[in-house]
């Protein structure tokens, strides 16, 4: 058993029923451990794919990010990053247009639907189209909305994983904007986690940064970036460690993942040698 090996096993730990984990480099997947066909609720990493089916459309020209889109002053590139205002859940803005960084599910249903308007097709339909069907995430499907609601086995997260790390879909240039800071300086609320000023975002992606706590690791450079959702679910991409982990479980993110969280990451990074913090 390798080093690798050894850190994953910690997933059999947790208190889920089923849990699933895999560490990928750009010369492929290192180690992984658990059922990788098993379909679980991805939650709100779906965002990631719903991020990407909007730059693609962003690259074509067929959205802009400067265009007006959710409550009003707001544009798409302030629903992307969490900044036009909309709460956790529903439509009625709180705040102004990039004012604060206030996580919303709604900001990201709002981009589903405009997507879904543009093509003149469901959101799924598009999302598949755009993002599932090249990365031949065959098995993963859209069951609720575009900001929670993929289904999907390990193989096809690591598959989403793998694009992160070589992107392939988007421009470089876009790819590199959708990883950097929007709108700098905001404060705001990382839901489970805790407050932070700034709380800072790309379009799509929380940025890791400087803040603690943090449910990546200690070892995990500030230009990391990824998700995590409420099934217990998370994938981080470390473009300085040019690595990538990625997690499935049943159990509910709580207290818990922000215990064992941290520690795989540190265990996956510290043995792929990078140093500590």
């Amino acid at each position: 058993m390798t080093e690798l090996d050894e850190a994953l096993a910690a997933i059999d730990t947790w208190g889920a029923e089923h849990a699933a984990a895999t560490v990928l480099g750009t010369s492929g997947t290192l180690a992984t451990r658990g059922d990788r066909e098993r379909v679980s609720r991805w939650a709100s990493v779906t965002k990631i794919a719903t991020a990407l089916a909007v730059l693609v459309q962003v690259d074509r020209g067929v959205i802009g990010l400067e265009e007006p889109a959710g409550p009003p002053g707001a544009t798409v590139r302030h629903l992307l990053a969490h900044a036009s205002g909309l709460p956790f859940e529903g439509l009625t803005p709180i705040a102004a247009p990039g004012t604060r960084r206030i996580y919303s599910n709604g900001g990201f249903d709002t981009l589903g639907a405009l997507v879904a308007d543009r093509a003149g097709r469901p959101f799924e339909a598009v999302l598949g189209e755009l993002v599932l069907e090249p990365l031949e995430m065959r098995a993963t499907t859209l069951r609720e909305r575009p900001s929670q609601g993929l289904h999907g086995p390990l193989d096809d997260l690591v598959a989403l994983a793998r694009e992160l790390l070589t992107p392939t879909l988007l421009r470089p240039a876009t790819f590199r904007l959708a990883t950097s800071v929007a709108f700098p300086g905001l404060t705001g609320q990382l839901p489970g986690v805790g407050r932070f000023d700034p709380l800072d975002w790309g379009l799509g992606f929380e940025l890791r940064d400087g803040k603690v706590p943090h449910w990546t690791g200690s070892r995990n450079s500030p230009a990391t970036f990824g998700h995590f959702g409420g099934a217990g679910t998370f994938v981080w991409v470390d473009p300085v460690a040019r690595l990538a982990t990625v997690v499935l479980t049943d159990r509910e993110y709580d207290a818990w993942a922000l215990e064992a969280w941290p520690p795989l990451s540190d265990a996956v990074l510290a043995s792929a040698g990078q140093p500590g913090a």
